[in-house]
């Protein structure tokens, strides 16, 4: 199938969140997305959008496949791109959408003149992490992603 890799648009955002959707249910969380098409269009295309993205568009304008990223700041590195997530439509996986995406992240990163793109990958997702270490990257052993969700946060805050 024809596509092409282009800045996303808070007009792709409908189809977006579908695919953030998709991916929730693959990672074994069905439930857990809370975002909506609104924050996605506010927080990504408004005055100080706090994500970037690109998208995978096929030549009948359907959006299988979604990259999101934006900046952070590493007391070692100086500025960097994190990439939140990399989603594939199910069906079109292996057909190198994938591929595609994630080299125009890395191509980015370098127009950005970031030290580093940096991301997480569970543990468990075996294509992603092989797809990973065979592009060149290093998966960090002995690191742990640490959150403190929304409860939780109200507790400390409320306690301390």
């Amino acid at each position: 199938m024809d596509y092409i890799i282009r800045e996303g648009v808070a007009g792709d955002m409908p189809q977006a969140l579908q695919l953030i959707k998709e991916l929730a249910v693959f990672e074994k969380e069905p439930d857990a997305v809370e975002v909506t098409v609104d924050d996605l269009v506010k927080e990504g295309f408004g005055n100080k959008p706090l994500f970037h993205c690109f998208v995978a568009e096929t030549s009948v304008g359907e959006i299988v496949g979604l990259a999101l990223v934006y900046f952070r700041f590493s007391t070692w590195k100086g500025r960097t791109v994190h990439l939140e997530d990399l989603i594939v439509r199910e069906s079109m996986r292996g057909s190198g959408i994938g591929m595609a995406l994630y080299k125009r992240v890395m191509q980015y990163g370098t127009e950005k003149g970031v030290k580093r793109v940096e991301w997480n990958v569970l543990d468990w997702n075996t294509p992603a992490v092989n797809f990973y270490l065979k592009s060149g990257a290093k998966i960090l052993e002995g690191w742990q992603v640490v959150q403190m969700d929304e409860q939780g946060l109200q507790a400390f805050v409320s306690k301390n």
